[in-house]
């Protein structure tokens, strides 16, 4: 898995009725764009993560690349 700063993780429920969890990637700390990653929640919370199978990439564009 690999992300860029800006970029969010959608961390999907692992039981019914649980939410999925989007985060947003604030910090790369792995090489190449690999893990860990120093997360935000959508309620303030940040967090080092690795993510797992549950969880998904979603790339944004560069603002610089309109």
């Amino acid at each position: 898995m690999h992300a860029s700063k800006g970029d969010r993780l959608v961390v999907h429920g692992r039981i019914v009725g649980q939410h999925d969890r989007t985060a947003e990637v604030i910090e790369v700390l792995g090489e190449n764009g690999g893990p860990p990653f120093r997360v935000r929640f959508e309620d303030g919370h940040e967090t080092l993560m690795s993510p797992g199978p549950d969880t998904v990439v979603r790339h944004f564009p560069d603002k610089n690349d309109h």
